[in-house]
């Protein structure tokens, strides 16, 4: 087969916005380092994306965005698949391989207020007593409800852009949002606040993508892994091995932030709490950039001799 007989690379990813803004950034890479191949979307619907009702908890937790992508991947209708990593399970599906890992962007969420609020709060201490917070994450609102009790958690589903619109139409007094999903869409001019550790701890995997290729295809797996950047794929490694083996679902009330200090080593700081916010342990944990899954599993130990499996087993 010659190089214009190559045929064209084809990526599954759901339909949302957001996640084809992921699917068009992966093919930029792609043909940066494949520019002899076409590139191809295909466009998957799934669970999560059909019913925006009922909250991801109750859903069936895991793969509720990731299971009909992958499966368009296993079944040859596409080459690979784009997940945002914080959506994709630990749990390895047969016959797929986690090949690329690109860096991450940035991984705090934030606090999205109505533009009226702008130079009146500074912080989620300045809320008022009770505000309204829309979000339908579990870790999301049991570290806010751990800061703040007083506040009310409210259920939201929807993209981001349709969360916004509920913002706006007052439905919300405010909500919370990937920092990364809002700077990808181009939103990032609404009034946001920063949440940063030890308020907030990122999802696993947060503002990472995982790019999925069957495991056979060895050419495809090649290409991959030259998308991959080192430091981000050491970190999420870490991050999921934590997960894995908490046996946590990627919509758990579990935060985990790591970071490669100035010596080249790997720290993991987590936290697992109560759905209620009212209970929480943590765990840091320092190792080599060369053994980040150990790392996870280290901490994940650490956790689970503090009481998170205690606390997971509540949320279960």
């Amino acid at each position: 087969m010659t190089v214009s007989d190559a045929p064209p690379l084809r990526i599954a990813t759901r339909a949302s916005r957001l996640a084809m803004w992921q699917a068009e950034y992966v093919s930029s890479l792609l043909r940066k380092v494949a520019p002899e191949r076409e590139v191809e979307l295909v466009e998957v619907s799934t669970i999560g994306d059909r019913d925006r009702s009922e909250p991801l908890s109750q859903m069936g937790g895991m793969g509720v965005f990731t299971r009909e992508v992958q499966t368009a991947v296993l079944d040859g209708r596409a080459d690979m698949a784009v997940h945002s990593l914080k959506d994709l399970p630990t749990e390895t599906v047969e016959g797929l391989v986690l090949a690329g890992v690109p860096e991450r962007g940035p991984r705090f969420d934030v606090l999205v207020l109505p533009k009226s609020q702008e130079g009146t709060i500074a912080s989620l201490d300045d809320l008022p007593q009770g505000t309204r917070i829309g979000t339908g994450s579990l870790r999301r609102q049991a570290q806010l409800l751990h800061a703040r009790p007083d506040l009310q958690m409210a259920e939201i589903r929807g993209n981001v852009e349709t969360r916004l619109r509920k913002l706006d139409d007052g439905e919300y007094d405010a909500i919370v949002l990937a920092q990364a999903g809002l700077e990808r869409l181009g939103l990032n001019d609404h009034f946001t606040i920063v949440l940063h550790p030890p308020l907030m701890f990122p999802a696993v995997g947060q503002a990472a993508l995982g790019i999925e290729c069957r495991r056979d295809d060895e050419e495809t797996a090649s290409l991959l892994q030259q998308l991959s950047h080192a430091p981000t794929l050491a970190e999420v490694t870490a991050e999921r091995a934590c997960l894995h083996e908490l046996r946590a679902g990627c919509h758990a009330p579990v935060g985990v932030v790591t970071e490669i200090g100035e010596d080249d080593q790997l720290r993991l700081q987590a936290v697992v709490l109560s759905g209620d916010g009212r209970e929480l342990v943590e765990a840091t944990v320092v190792g080599e950039q060369s053994s980040p899954a150990q790392l996870g599993r280290q901490a994940a130990t650490e956790l689970s001799r503090a009481g998170a499996d205690k606390l997971l087993a509540v949320e279960d």
